[in-house]
């Protein structure tokens, strides 16, 4: 049976680490792609215009409020109508299809997008005025503030919720399998498919998931402990 997933072949070994690179490239790119649809729609959500604070709350409460699959669903089959359709508006009649993973990293991108807004609103908003303020005194411009003293606060504070939206990310890769993209669910799906041997191969894809959710646990606490640096914890 172990046969089954070596690499060669006689084996699934080689497709499932290429299922594996795929939910990675999946993941990161959909968690960048989050990630600046967070800032921005966090910057909304802060703003004095009523406007923007309504859009934003529109789009974080539509979002966590809809199941995941139905928003890949929606973008899986309303995606390339709306793409043909604005392209149409700059006259061009030809035909758009866009790839699985163009809309996968965008569905789980927007998915992850609507918690990254609320952890990054809620890290700047756990920044002391003072900071704000002092540096204001200071006279320095908003894009040097924020570089230099709002940003290395704020993502101090945030990347343990970012850390958190990394696992939900991962785990909505496995949605994407709908779409055709072939990452690691979509794998041992197929594999098990053809060998008729379900358990070896879901089992195969329990540990591939744990694998890249320890090492990306590595990575977030060696982020923590870099921006945490210079920083003293209060003991309660």
């Amino acid at each position: 049976m172990l046969e089954l997933i070596t690499f060669g072949d006689t084996g699934w070994g080689d497709e499932l680490l290429l299922g594996m690179i795929m939910t990675i490239m999946v993941s990161t790119s959909s968690l960048a792609f989050g990630l600046v649809i967070g800032t921005l729609f966090a910057s909304f959500k802060l703003s004095n215009s009523l406007i923007l604070r309504a859009i934003a709350e529109f789009y974080t409460t539509v979002v966590r409020g809809v199941p995941e699959l139905l928003v890949i669903y929606l973008l899986f089959f309303g995606g390339g109508s709306a793409v043909m359709y604005v392209a149409k508006i700059f006259g061009y009649m030809g035909y758009i299809e866009l790839s699985p993973f163009t809309i996968g990293t965008i569905a789980v991108g927007a998915i992850s997008g609507a918690y990254s807004t609320e952890v990054i609103r809620g890290a700047i908003l756990a920044v002391p005025k003072g900071q704000f303020e002092a540096a204001k005194t200071l006279g320095m411009k908003k894009n040097i503030m924020s570089l230099k003293i709002i940003f290395p606060q704020v993502a101090r504070l945030a990347l343990p919720g970012i850390g958190n939206v990394w696992q939900v990310t991962l785990k909505d890769t496995a949605l994407i399998s709908v779409t055709g993209l072939v990452e690691i669910m979509r794998q041992s799906k197929i594999a098990a498919g053809s060998t008729h041997e379900p358990f070896l191969f879901y089992t195969v894809a329990i540990f591939l998931y744990l694998f890249i959710t320890s090492i990306s646990y590595q990575f977030f606490n060696r982020a923590e402990s870099k921006f945490s640096k210079g920083f003293v914890r209060e003991n309660s």
